[in-house]
């Protein structure tokens, strides 16, 4: 079973006021520890969307030889990059079984709850894999190859919650308590480092 890893790094991190795939978290930036968790999976590959901070982010993709794609339209929201990702998906990746959709702000993703994740998928056939916190179902979110075209429709704002809610019978839930710590704003950095 093959998954692609489609991670959106393409905003403009307008609340933080810098690039917050970039910033520093253990000693590595928020970007390098999903290319680093990801890397530790068998047959799963990672593909980035990039937007905002392209020309950042290009250098050090190339440099780890890591397949990216840029979303010019990254302005008109979330939906725009899971459209741009899954059409070069499709493209691309012609042999994927599943395509997991991650952001760069949730600091404590880690390879074990991707492949538990993977793993739910097998076990249970549902079509959907979502981390369940905070009584909610998110990101990181595992979809069977039936949904890629649905994904690949996306547009605007419009993320994969509404097409979630519309599939919520064929969900499994993870749970992932520490996904309700993302990285938005200065103050939520600082509280994750420890800072006053």
């Amino acid at each position: 079973m093959k998954t692609v890893c489609l991670l959106l790094a393409a905003g403009s991190s307008s609340r933080m006021g810098q690039p917050k795939m970039l910033l520093d978290f253990n000693g590595k930036t928020l970007l390098q520890h999903i290319i680093d968790e990801v890397k530790q999976l068998n047959d799963v590959s990672l593909l980035v969307v990039t937007g905002c901070y392209h020309h950042l982010l290009k250098e050090i993709l190339q440099a780890q030889q890591i397949p990216f794609v840029q979303n010019q339209q990254w302005e008109e929201g979330m939906g725009t990059s899971i459209h741009k990702g899954m059409l070069y998906l499709q493209e691309h990746y012609s042999d994927a079984d599943n395509v997991m959709v991650l952001v760069c702000d949730q600091p404590y993703i880690s390879s074990s709850l991707l492949q538990a994740m993977i793993d739910a998928k097998q076990s249970t056939g549902k079509g959907i894999t979502a981390c369940s916190y905070n009584d909610i179902t998110g990101t990181p979110v595992l979809f069977d190859k039936k949904y890629f075209n649905q994904l690949a429709m996306l547009h605007g704002s419009y993320g994969a919650k509404k097409m979630m809610q519309q599939f919520s019978d064929d969900i499994y839930p993870v749970s992932f308590p520490a996904g309700a710590i993302d990285i938005d704003t200065p103050d939520d950095y600082n509280k994750l480092k420890g800072l006053p």
